[in-house]
This record gives structure tokens, sequence and C-alpha cells, in this order.
């Protein structure tokens, strides 16, 4: 069963440092919301953590679209990070273990993707980049696995 397309719950500006404060702290309550566990709850809002700090560092800013998912029994949340900074020229490089372009300990976009269930890069250079993560409560659902 196809997961519902819902529209954007909620759409929250990524600018400065305060808004990173304001990500996590919506992404954290959502996440409870949907009955997230403590593990899972800390897992999502790590990796929309360095995804919204990469938006704003290496896209100039932009923002990130919170929305709630249903497939079967399963809930999720979808973020997508959205900059229309420089983009990604080389996402194979990008998502290289210590690779970084900013001084950082190169584990950003490589380890946001271990810490949620599905994760997507749309990019192109010169127009910007929309980095999509989801988490389930319980896992990938079955339709979506390909079980």
């Amino acid at each position: 069963m196809p997961a519902s397309d819902p529209a954007v719950e909620t759409s929250l500006p990524i600018r400065s440092d305060v808004d990173l404060a304001w990500v996590r702290q919506q992404v954290r309550q959502s996440a409870a919301d949907l009955g997230f566990g403590l593990v899972q709850q800390t897992k999502l809002v790590t990796a929309a953590s360095e995804l919204a700090r990469n938006t704003l560092v290496h896209g100039g800013g932009g923002h990130v679209e919170i929305v709630r998912l249903t497939a079967g029994m399963a809930q999720g949340l979808r973020l997508s990070f959205v900059d229309r900074g420089p983009g990604i020229r080389d996402v194979e490089l990008a998502m290289t273990d210590g690779y970084t372009s900013g001084g950082g300990l190169g584990l950003g976009l490589s380890g946001a993707k271990r810490l949620v269930d599905e994760f997507e890069i749309d990019t192109e250079p010169g127009r910007g980049t929309t980095v999509t993560v989801i988490s389930w409560t319980t896992g990938v659902p079955a339709a979506r696995s390909g079980a």
C-alpha cells in the first residue's frame, strides 16, 4: 500500500542558527506526536540537525518541509531540506564518509543517511539541492521495502 501523499504540514525557514534550534525542536515534537521512541527521535533529530546545518552553511539557507505519512499501520515523517544554493557537484563524493567541503568531520550526509529509513538527494549545480529523508515508527512499510 503506497504512503498517502499529504500536503506539507509544516514549513520552517532555515536562515540562522536560531532556525536550526527551532527545526530540531519541531522535528522532535512531530516524531514524539507520532509515537517514535526516544532512540528513533534522537536519530531523526540528529539527521535533521545535520541536514539543516548543510542547508544553511552550504546552500545559503532555505527551508524544511515536515510531512506526516501513513502507509497501512505505519506512521512516518518526511523531511525535505530545500535550498537554492550552488548544488552538489559530485554527490557520490559528498556521500563518502570523511569527505568535507567545510572543515567538518565529513559525516553529515552519509551520517544522516544511516540514521533514517529512506534518503534521497536531488541536486542541480547552480540551482540548489533538496535532501529528503523519511523515518517510520515501525521500520519501512512492506510495500515500500519491496517485501
